[in-house]
This record gives C-alpha cells, structure tokens and sequence, in this order.
C-alpha cells in the first residue's frame, strides 16, 4: 500500500498579500536606516565633528531657546493659516475671472491675466521687502502699517497666482461635453461654472493645492527679514549674541514636524485621488 505525502499547508491569498505589502516597507526602512548608520559613522569621525556638534547641535542651547523659538512658530502658523483660508478663495476668484467667455468679461480676463503673469514673476522674497517695507513706509491714511499684515499679503499675492493656475488647469480638465449638457439644460455660464464645471475641478486639483500648502508653510519663514519675530528670527537673534547656531535646529526640527505630516498627508490624497481615476476608467 502507497502511503499518501502530507500536502503542504496552502498559503492564502491574504498572507501572501500582507507579505508583498509589508517586506517592501521593512526593506525600504531598513535602507534607510543603515544609509543614516552609515553617514552618522563617517561625519562623527571627522576631525572638526566635536567643533561642529557644539556650534549646530548643542543640545543645551536648543533648550534654552526653544520657548522664544516655539512663540515664534506660533505666528509662522497663524500666518500660514489664515493665508491658506484667502489663497483659496482669491486664487479661485482669479480663476473663474479668467476663464469667462464674451466680450463684456474681457477686463476681467484681462486683469486676471496680469495679476497672475506678474505675481508668478516675482520671487516671493522680492514681494515681502516691497510690501513689508514699502507700504507702511508710504504712510496711506487708513491702511495699515503692520509690516507683518503686507508681508503675509505679499505671500497671498504671490501664492494666489500660482493656486489660480492649478484651479485653472482642473476647470480645464473637465470635458467639454460636460458644458454641453449644461448648457443644453437651459444653465447659463455661471450656473454652468457653479453647478457643473467647479465641483469636479476642485475635487481634481486637491492634491496639487495641497503640494503649494507645503511649500507656504515653509516661505512663511521668509517674514523674518521684515523683523518679525518669528520662529527663524527669533533663532537668528540668538545666534547673533552667542555666535552658536544650534537654536537653527530648533527651529528647522519644528519646520519639520510641521511639513511633513503634511507632506505624508498629501501623498494619501493624491494616491486616492489616482485611485478614483484608475476605477473610473475601468
């Protein structure tokens, strides 16, 4: 009599999916690990690493200047928010201006077209010292003098004109037969905008927006020049006085943990986002 092999066990499909998804994960952090293990074990023996470690990283020092720099960040992040809140609203504004249709919207084209072709260029540093220094400097009876209030203005011109473009280009992305049949429903241009051409470009162009979010939560930065006290300038006055630049760190390690939650948020969304498009295709 044949006595019959033991079969092996059958892996499932769900095992075998967990491992494809979680063995590139380890790898890729192991990599990066080692990489960081690697470069940490060369720059700490360098001759210069023990001038260096008490020039940039004293630790010490970051926490001694952390309060000052952390109120600091403070008004980095107000700033960004209420930014973010106006640079929607404008940018979009620009964006339906200047894509209306018909001869009585051609200074509203127009305007929007100047607005965004001499917003987007100039470098944002250059629109900070003119408005920041600029404007309160003019003394123009009731507006204000606030250096911080033009300065944040600066960011909204000049991030308003490339978020215009993004919203732009997603009420271009929308198909043309999607106006047709607006139109062929009786809506005229601007229920056609309201109702059916910018709730699907604004679903389009999230994570592009998210990605110039990123990028103003680091320019913020930029107002220190103005001499507001911000995170940065609060780290340079200290450095100024003692010649050490750790509180720099300080205030780059709250950058950090303030973009990069971000930054992993905006790739969630547009990985859903190529989801969506990948089913709607199917």
């Amino acid at each position: 009599m044949i006595s019959k092999r033991p079969r092996p066990p059958k892996r499932t499909g769900r095992s075998l999916r967990t491992r494809d998804k979680v063995l590139p994960h380890v790898i890729s952090i192991s990599t990066v690990l080692g990489v960081i293990l690697i470069l940490r074990a060369i720059i700490t023996q360098a001759e210069q690493w023990p001038r260096i470690k008490a020039q940039f990283f004293n630790l010490d020092v970051i926490i001694d200047v952390f309060p000052k720099v952390l109120h600091g960040f403070g008004i980095n992040m107000a700033v960004w928010g209420i930014a973010l809140i106006v640079i929607a609203v404008w940018a979009l504004i620009l964006a339906v201006l200047r894509s209306l249709h018909g001869p009585w919207f051609a200074p509203l084209r127009f305007f929007s077209i100047v607005y965004i072709d001499l917003f987007r260029g100039l470098p944002s540093l250059l629109l900070v010292l003119l408005f920041g220094f600029g404007m309160p400097a003019l003394q123009i009876p009731g507006l204000p003098k606030s250096n911080l209030f033009w300065g944040a203005l600066a960011m909204i011109s000049s991030y308003s004109a490339y978020a215009a473009e993004v919203y732009r280009s997603g009420m271009d992305s929308v198909h043309d037969g999607q106006r047709a049949a607006a139109k062929a429903l009786g809506l005229n241009q601007g229920q056609t905008l309201r109702y059916a051409v910018l709730p699907q470009a604004i679903r389009n162009v999230i994570p592009s927006l998210l990605n110039l979010a990123v990028a103003l939560q680091k320019d913020v930065a930029l107002l220190s020049v103005l001499g507001i006290r911000d995170a940065v300038r609060e780290a340079q006055i200290y450095t100024a006085r003692t010649f050490n630049y750790s509180t720099l760190i300080a205030a780059a390690a709250l950058f950090l943990a303030a973009t990069i939650p971000m930054a992993r948020l905006t790739d969630y969304v547009t990985k859903k986002d190529r989801e969506r498009r990948l089913q709607r295709t199917i």
